[in-house]
């Protein structure tokens, strides 16, 4: 705790990535900025994240480029030339980001407590947040707050949505959905391979929302991975046309207007990628698959009661402890443990969150 009495003149953050990261990032910068209104902030970033986060209120975004090599270190040096912060909260343990905050002049640099301040990051700080106790990502970057001497209330968003996306998305989804249908979107493909469910449950998922009365979107990036996905799930599902056909605009949307179409769903469904996070930042409920890694670590932050997990099981036949046994953010390793999901599981999971969010569907 630095014990703080008044607010900094400026403040850096340093996050470079990922997707649901910056996401969980913005709940603690936003409730800096409720508390200390004046401060000026600066945000380190990823070139990627930098598109869904810029236009964010009261933050200058100075983005680094990490595909760029020793190029991208000399380009930040260059850009904070002369540039002299009062505190840097060096929110990312990779040691890549570690050596990126060597570029960044402040009086104190405040990075995780010795446990978690992995690949070295203990070094590149003079101050660290507390130590927490199992904690949700989010929470452990409200502790960066804490250290501010700051006080953490549960999170809000106010994320940064120009209207020409929200109408771009509006027009998309009224485009194939004249009966005006509450919208589910299914975002089914992690970054790596292995965390993404199989197409035959993400399209028996599909029919289910569709004979519950939703249009169905499918959403993802421009890859190769996520474009096959998308086909493979509309091929096994039988749609008819019209307003029951399945809306593919994977590839199809840039990460703002993907955070519109997921402000207008009603459920999302999805693993953990960053999508997932984005849907919880605008209020939509989330039903989260997991296996890999911890949901009460990496989950949907609002919707935990929503999650679809095979985690525990897999910790457990790996390595014969349950999960409160080992490390904090163990993860679980294996190409099909997402097999170990069970559609009848998901389902009822989408019937609980009808019955808890929309009484007129149940």
């Amino acid at each position: 705790m630095l014990g703080q009495i008044s607010a900094p003149k400026n403040l850096c953050l340093l996050r470079l990535s990922a997707i649901g990261d910056v996401c969980h990032a913005v709940a603690m910068v936003q409730n800096i900025q409720r508390q200390w209104p004046n401060t000026k902030i600066t945000w380190v970033i990823g070139k990627i994240e930098a598109s869904l986060l810029q236009d964010l209120s009261g933050v200058e975004f100075i983005i680094f480029d990490k595909r760029a090599g020793l190029k991208g270190f000399r380009d930040l040096r260059q850009t904070l030339k002369g540039h002299k912060f009062d505190v840097l909260l060096h929110m990312q343990v990779a040691l890549r980001a570690s050596i990126a905050s060597l570029c960044i002049s402040a009086k104190v640099k405040i990075g995780f407590d010795t446990q978690r301040a992995k690949e070295g990051q203990w070094l590149f700080s003079n101050k660290k947040i507390a130590k927490q106790k199992k904690p949700h990502v989010l929470d452990g970057f409200m502790g960066f707050a804490k250290a501010l001497g700051l006080e953490v209330s549960p999170p809000l968003w106010n994320m940064p949505l120009a209207d020409s996306d929200q109408l771009w998305a509006s027009e998309k989804l009224s485009a194939g959905n004249a009966a005006g249908k509450p919208i589910a979107v299914i975002c089914p493909a992690a970054s790596k391979a292995e965390r993404n469910w199989h197409a035959e449950g993400y399209s028996q998922t599909a029919e289910h929302l569709s004979a519950r009365g939703f249009k169905v979107l499918i959403c993802g990036g421009p890859t190769t991975m996520e474009k096959l996905l998308a086909e493979a799930i509309i091929s096994r599902s039988e749609f008819s046309q019209g307003d029951n056909e399945i809306q593919n605009l994977v590839g199809k949307t840039s990460l703002k207007q993907l955070l519109a179409v997921l402000k207008l769903a009603h459920i999302v469904i999805a693993p953990d990628t960053g999508p997932a996070h984005m849907a919880v930042t605008v209020g939509t409920p989330v039903v989260g698959l997991y296996a890999h890694s911890n949901p009460q670590r990496t989950g949907p932050y609002l919707y935990p009661q929503y999650v679809v997990s095979a985690y525990a099981a897999a910790i457990q036949l790996q390595y014969k402890q349950s999960i409160d046994q080992l490390p904090w953010g163990t993860r679980a390793k294996g190409k099909d443990l997402m097999m170990q999901i069970s559609i009848a599981d998901v389902k009822k999971t989408i019937e609980r969150v009808i019955h808890d969010n929309y009484p007129e569907m149940r």
